[in-house]
């Protein structure tokens, strides 16, 4: 029951859209109306150099921290009840099917980066810090948000590959590989606009 409890929070706790609710309340913008749509940190990013400029650089913050933290949160609180680490990486990939499918939202969602990156770096540290500073560097240089994300993803999994036959205690790679899966399918549609070269920078 209290593995259900867990599943059940962590689900509907990553659900809740912050850039979303952020965007609304403090700029009054809908941010799944402007920019690519989309409730993460980049679109909120994005759509509010525009349209409140003065509150961009915050929101955007507070946005990643809030949906790397949603899901990172949950994670922790199961490894303080003594939860094994099957139900740890069960709680982490409902934390980002939460956020990239939320009911609060139609089912529909962010793109994951955020989430996984919060819940991954309580479960796989070295490989999560390696990701986001490959993500980083990418970012610097080629200033497109996704193509930087999805380099970061590989990123991850090259190094836990590298530094684990399987992951610690579980004796598999599958829980982190359904994430890395959920994420790549959230950005299809900025992968296809990159092979058209229709993917905007983030300036």
């Amino acid at each position: 029951m209290t593995n259900l409890l867990l599943y059940i929070v962590a689900y509907f706790l990553s659900a809740i859209p912050f850039g979303f609710i952020l965007a609304k309340v403090f700029a009054n913008v809908d941010v799944r109306k402007e920019g690519s749509g989309n409730i993460g940190a980049t679109n909120v990013l994005r759509v509010l150099k525009e349209k409140a400029p003065h509150l961009a650089k915050k929101l955007t913050i507070a946005t990643f921290i809030l949906d790397a933290t949603k899901g990172a949160i949950v994670v922790l609180i199961a490894m303080a009840l003594g939860a094994e680490p099957a139900v740890l990486w069960t709680i982490a990939v409902l934390s980002v099917l939460g956020h990239c499918f939320s009911p609060f939202l139609g089912f529909e969602g962010g793109k994951g980066v955020a989430t996984g990156f919060g819940v991954l770096l309580v479960l796989l540290p070295t490989p999560s810090l390696i990701a986001i500073l490959t993500w980083f560097i990418a970012g610097k240089f080629l200033k497109i948000s996704s193509l930087s994300s999805l380099i970061g993803l590989l990123a991850l999994i090259l190094s836990a590959y590298s530094m684990y036959d399987y992951l610690p205690h579980i004796h598999s790679h599958a829980p982190m590989m359904i994430i890395a899966f959920i994420i790549f399918y959230k950005h299809i549609p900025n992968i296809m606009r990159l092979i058209k070269r229709e993917e905007k920078q983030v300036v």
